[in-house]
C-alpha cells in the first residue's frame, strides 16, 4: 500500500469509531509494515480508536533500525490513552527483546511519570519483555515505585505482578511480603485478585499468596 493510497483510505474513513474488528485491523497492520510504514505513522490523524489502535499494531510490526521505531513509540505515547492502546502498543514491541537495555534505558524515562497511562506502559512494557532472569530483580523494583494513583496505572502493576508470581514465583511471594514493599493498600489487593484470578498460579501458591496478603494488609 503506497503513501497516496494510505492518505486516500484515510481521508475516506469516517470522523468516529467505525467498528473494524481487531484480527482485520492487525491484517492491514501487517500490510503497511511491510511497505510503507513510515508513510502511515506519519500522516495518519489518529482520529478514531481504531486509527490509534493500527498505528500501535504497526509500530509493533515494522522492521527497522530500534532508534528510528523507540522515536516513533515515543510520538504515539501522548495518543495511548486508554488501557487497549498502551497494552497493544507494548505487547507488540517484540523488538525489544532483541535490545532489551537500549528498550529497558528507554522506558525508564517514564519510570517516573504520574500520567496514569505512561505508568502503565512501564509496567506492562516489562511484563511483555523483561520477565528474565537478568532483569527480574530490576522490574520489581520499578514496580514498587511507580505511581499507582490511578485505576489503570494500579492495574498494570497488578497485571505485573501476578505474571512474576507465574513465572517466578518465590521472588514475586518474597516481595508481597516484604517490609520495603511500597504497593498502596488499593494496588496491593487488586494485586490478590490478579493472582486469584490467574490460570497460571497453582493453587499452592494462590493459598501462600492469601496468607502473606493477609498479614501483609493486618499490619498496615
Amino acid at each position: 500500500m503506497k503513501l497516496t493510497e494510505i492518505k486516500r483510505a484515510i481521508k475516506q474513513l469516517p470522523q468516529t469509531a467505525f467498528g473494524i474488528s481487531v484480527p482485520q485491523l492487525r491484517k492491514l497492520a501487517r500490510q503497511i509494515a511491510k511497505e510503507d510504514y513510515k508513510g502511515f505513522v506519519e500522516n495518519n490523524p489518529n482520529n478514531t480508536f481504531e486509527l490509534q489502535l493500527l498505528h500501535a499494531f504497526v509500530i509493533g510490526y515494522a522492521k527497522d533500525d530500534i532508534d528510528t521505531l523507540l522515536r516513533y513509540f515515543k510520538a504515539f505515547v501522548p495518543q495511548a490513552d486508554s488501557w487497549g492502546l498502551t497494552d497493544s502498543l507494548c505487547q507488540n514491541f517484540k523488538i525489544a527483546r532483541k535490545y532489551p537495555q537500549k528498550v529497558w534505558d528507554f522506558i525508564m524515562r517514564y519510570k517516573h511519570s504520574r500520567k496514569e497511562f505512561e505508568s502503565r506502559i512501564v509496567s506492562v512494557m516489562l511484563l511483555s519483555h523483561f520477565l528474565t532472569d537478568k532483569y527480574i530483580d530490576q522490574v520489581i523494583e520499578v514496580l514498587n515505585e511507580l505511581h499507582t494513583d490511578e485505576y489503570y496505572s494500579q492495574m498494570g502493576v497488578a497485571w505485573a505482578l501476578a505474571t512474576i508470581i507465574a513465572k517466578y514465583p518465590q521472588k514475586g511471594l518474597d516481595y508481597l511480603e516484604a517490609a520495603q514493599c511500597k504497593l498502596d493498600r488499593v494496588t496491593y489487593r487488586k494485586t490478590l485478585q490478579k493472582i486469584r484470578e490467574s490460570f497460571r498460579v497453582s493453587d499452592a501458591i494462590k493459598h501462600q499468596v492469601g496468607r502473606i496478603g493477609k498479614k501483609h494488609l493486618a499490619l498496615e
